[in-house]
């Protein structure tokens, strides 16, 4: 979950007394329900539209592009602002800007429900990506600062549990609101709790900030426009061609920005990213296999949930519940990954959930066509499922023991992040390979653009598998690089063991 460093600020004073008696049993439990509630939000909105997509492309109209933007504005602004939005709450007050993420989400979803075109839905899902950003770092800041350090580790799993129901649950009520309902009310699903949340986390939560956290501008807007520019230039490189002027322009400067941030990472005093991180070969491995994980993962998705209805035929509901043994499978094959690593190390459970889910994308694309059935489908759903959650478990629990302990903080934050520009980049990518070799003209059109880019999502997926290779085994010496004398941003990671966490003070 999160690196929790920063919870040992001097105006943390509450927080830290839930480490004595039962007195504050009571806000421990409020801050477990309202961050995970928010988290769900959150995690939910990840994945909840891709059900919806063929639904909102006949309502709104717009092209693959538009489709691609509607996924992409809210992983890129998640991805681009998450540790930025860390570095917010530390300075100007945790549960101050935790209410304003969740009021800025709660807003931006209204008014998506409202949007009467595409374009306006794209923004709106841009902004509810900000309003994520803000409000999920700070959730596990929050958390920690309130559950006594014995009970921790409870809570953190709970806490990941919700986050793994979201993203199982997300394509089936995203499925189920749209064909019983409308697609807007996956949106509107989000008002009445987002203006619930906020008054009960002003009344519920307890203020704390970090002493001494900075902001890193430059590093924002340097990452921002830089994947901003290479993810336009995907998405419209089949609309206007590769080697147009804007196509051009936007994936160079695009990576020329990107390659700003890199140099400013080696350099700045307290960069957003340090660069020096990836100077460990543990730390570089398991960060490209997150992110070329999620390039696969995400990008297949996008496509498959369409070819379920757009093709199989099936309805919203009915291809949520056909995507389940994928997304919900990594529920019950993260508890035994977790036992494995245990026994015998992540590296070889990371590497082989990888492999399990380049096998179950490679499985797709080799029997995919316009007649296919459902039980042909089933064993790459499964594989897949199972390599998600063989790869999820260890893979956090990997990242904190590459780094110092004064880095886990912006080692997490980064690592999430690089998830969600992972999942941004699959949806382009893919997306672009299905619009260069296919199309909606027809299901066979649909069914030619998919088996290529389900080709690449497995080998993007395969590469991760042997990136994984690079951390160190069972029993090898940590080789985290130094730490840098400066206090680190608390942000969002996907789970950290109990006795991680420091106690607060």
């Amino acid at each position: 979950m999160n690196g929790t460093q920063g919870t040992q600020g001097t105006h943390d004073t509450q927080g830290a007394q839930g480490t004595q008696g039962t007195a504050l049993r009571g806000p421990a439990v409020w801050a477990l329900v309202l961050t995970s509630v928010a988290g769900f939000m959150a995690a939910l909105d990840n994945l909840v539209v891709t059900t919806a997509l063929p639904a909102i492309r006949k309502d709104l109209g717009g092209a693959l592009e538009d489709l691609e933007w509607t996924v992409n504005a809210y992983t890129l602004t998640f991805a681009v602002l998450l540790m930025f939005g860390a570095a917010l709450g530390d300075r100007f007050g945790r549960r101050r800007l935790f209410m304003s993420g969740l009021a800025i989400f709660t807003g931006a979803s209204a008014v998506a429900a409202l949007s009467p075109g595409i374009n306006e839905l794209i923004a709106a899902r841009a902004v509810q990506g900000v309003g994520a950003a803000i409000m999920m770092p700070l959730t596990l800041t929050l958390l920690t600062a309130a559950v006594p350090p014995a009970r921790r580790g409870m809570a953190l799993g709970i806490f990941g549990a919700v986050g793994g129901l979201a993203v199982a649950s997300g394509p089936l009520i995203g499925g189920t609101l749209t064909e019983h309902i409308s697609w807007q009310w996956i949106f509107w699903l989000n008002v009445p709790i987002g203006l619930a949340l906020i008054p009960l986390a002003r009344l519920k939560l307890t203020e704390s900030t970090a002493p001494g956290a900075r902001l890193d501008v430059p590093g924002t807007l340097l990452i921002s426009g830089g994947l901003f520019g290479i993810v336009y230039g995907l998405v419209n490189a089949n609309a206007h061609g590769w080697t147009s002027a804007p196509v051009l322009t936007s994936l160079i400067a695009g990576t020329a920005l990107v390659g700003g941030f890199v140099v400013h990472g080696f350099r700045h005093a307290n960069p957003m990213l340090p660069m020096r991180l990836f100077l460990g070969r543990g730390f570089l491995g398991i960060n490209a296999a997150s992110l070329l994980m999620y390039l696969g993962m995400f990008g297949s998705i996008f496509l498959l949930s369409q070819f379920l209805q757009g093709v199989a035929g099936y309805t919203p509901t009915q291809a949520g519940v056909r995507m389940l043994p994928w997304t919900a499978m990594p529920m019950i094959a993260a508890p035994i990954a977790g036992i494995l690593s245990d026994r015998i190390g992540g590296r070889p459970v990371v590497a082989t959930g990888l492999a399990l889910q380049a096998l179950g994308l490679g499985w797709f694309a080799m029997i995919l066509s316009t007649d296919v059935s459902y039980a042909a489908q089933l064993p790459a759903l499964i594989l897949s499922g199972i390599g998600m959650g063989l790869f999820f478990a260890p893979a956090s629990n990997i990242l904190m023991s590459t780094v110092s302990p004064a880095d886990q903080g912006k080692a997490s934050g980064a690592n999430n992040a690089l998830r969600e520009v992972g999942g941004a980049l699959g949806v382009a990518v893919l997306a672009s390979v299905f619009s260069a070799q296919g199309g909606y003209e027809s299901p066979q059109a649909f069914t030619d653009g998919t088996v290529p880019a389900l080709w690449i999502g497995a080998a993007a997926v395969a590469v991760a598998s042997a990136f994984a290779l690079l951390v160190p085994g069972k029993g090898a010496r940590k080789t985290a690089a130094p730490a840098a004398p400066v206090t680190p941003a608390p942000v969002l990671a996907d789970k950290v063991p109990a006795d991680k966490v420091p106690a607060t003070r």
